[in-house]
């Protein structure tokens, strides 16, 4: 920070030692330079100017936002301000929802009429289950959500009108009630058994769960510790900032794409094993283990390199995820129905190693949410290909909040980050004869 007498400034000075030059800057909101500034640092004039290079957006901001603050150093999460774990014990789903959208906890009548269109838009057109009937059997239900988004488009044309608010709403409200439907509709066609209609009168998660697991006519209820267990699961999935799928909904967003469209694409973000599949990969991880007597041998493994221990560590959390503790709270509800899943012990001894030992909490590789939740899934009958199809379904609302809050924001453009080029320069093209 340059001082000039006893008067501190909100500026970074930058001295160019390849010219002498020196400039001043502002640093905004305390820690954040704006990197079109950098483009003023030039040797010559006719120069393009200073820029950043940062592979991965590492220590780069896109945006200003207002829908979730993580600090990772101290293990926080807070959806519009409210702390994760407030969220989790007391609300429901549809109300973080309305929260993440509107930017307030809902007042009892905004969220009967929420649930109440939310509710009203939960069928899909019949054309839809003529597309699902169109994959393999054993297509993956990933792939088949995505299309089943996409396809939506087509149905609401309308979506396209990105730029009214009353257009927007509605199909944010489609999304947020046609997920679930999609989803039960690509695992039966997995599991080869009819659709099942959504029943209005269930909750969203009891909904959800009926479309999934109901045989022929009979009624099915589900627990309602499996039905709470679903709704605090959503919840802690439902954002978690600028990460890779929302900064792709926010790209496409950008370049005023429908939202089925861009849903879409940062679904298909998701989809990468490094995002949305790391549950899957901890339960690969544990039946691999089998058994506790072989932890030993594994962690030592980790050590030495040769093995990856799925589950621990956050790009973003270099303390507990919060998320993780509330999830194994959930694991000991679920389990209490279900039964206790064998890979649990293996779980609970890995956790106890790696908060215990230096040589993990040195590399801050404490459970994250993924570490627990594939184990609660699997308890509740969900198949490993289900699993970033789950994560995605409460994820929705918040790349549905990013979205709206990117084209509400005035300082945003469709997006278009540099490069630094490194290749050939210029060349002569070479006839195909003479090459060689």
């Amino acid at each position: 920070m340059a001082e000039t007498g006893n008067e501190s400034k909100n500026t970074l000075s930058i001295r160019d030692n390849r010219t002498g030059r020196d400039y001043e800057v502002d640093i905004h909101d305390g820690e954040v330079i704006r990197a079109m500034d950098l483009r003023q640092i030039k040797v010559n004039e006719s120069d393009f100017g200073m820029m950043a290079y940062d592979p991965a957006f590492s220590n780069t901001a896109s945006t200003r936002s207002e829908v979730t603050f993580i600090d990772g150093e101290k293990g926080i999460l807070r959806y519009r301000g409210i702390p994760i774990e407030q969220l989790a014990e007391r609300s429901s789903h549809l109300e973080v929802s309305y929260l993440l959208l509107k930017g307030e906890l809902p007042t009892e009548s905004q969220l009967n009429a929420f649930v109440h269109d939310v509710t009203f838009h939960t069928y899909v057109h019949e054309n839809i289950t003529d597309l699902f009937e169109g994959f393999r059997y054993d297509a993956h239900t990933m792939g088949m959500v995505i299309s089943g988004v996409s396809a939506l488009s087509t149905f609401y044309p309308e979506a396209k009108e990105v730029g009214d608010a009353d257009t927007r709403w509605e199909q944010i409200v489609r999304l947020v009630a046609k997920m679930p439907t999609l989803a039960a509709y690509a695992y039966r066609h997995h599991r080869g058994l009819p659709y099942v209609y959504p029943e209005n009168e269930l909750s969203y998660s009891a909904n959800f769960l009926n479309m999934l697991f109901r045989i022929g006519t009979r009624d099915y209820k589900p627990s309602p510790v499996l039905e709470r267990a679903l709704d605090v699961l959503f919840i802690l999935h439902a954002d978690h900032e600028q990460n890779c799928s929302t900064t792709a909904m926010r790209v496409i967003g950008s370049s005023q794409a429908d939202p089925y469209s861009a849903l879409a694409g940062s679904m298909a973000a998701l989809y990468g094993p490094l995002h949305g599949g790391a549950n899957e990969a901890v339960l690969r991880m544990l039946n691999r283990i089998g058994s506790v007597d072989n932890i030993p041998a594994f962690m030592e493994g980790v050590k030495k390199r040769e093995e990856r221990l799925m589950g621990f560590g956050h790009r973003v959390y270099k303390a507990y995820d919060p998320r993780a503790s509330i999830i194994k709270r959930t694991a000991d509800e679920v389990f209490e129905v279900t039964g206790r899943n064998p890979l649990l012990d293996i779980a609970l001894e890995l956790e106890r190693i790696a908060l215990n030992e230096d040589f993990f909490v040195e590399r801050n590789l404490y459970p994250n949410v993924d570490f627990y939740s594939g184990i609660i899934y699997q308890a509740m009958g969900f198949p490993v290909e289900m699993f970033p199809v789950l994560f995605a379904i409460p994820r929705t609302v918040g790349w549905l909040a990013q979205w709206q809050e990117m084209l509400m924001d005035p300082e945003q453009r469709i997006a278009r980050p540099r490069q630094v080029y490194v290749g050939a320069g210029e060349r002569d093209f070479v006839p195909i004869g003479e090459r060689g």
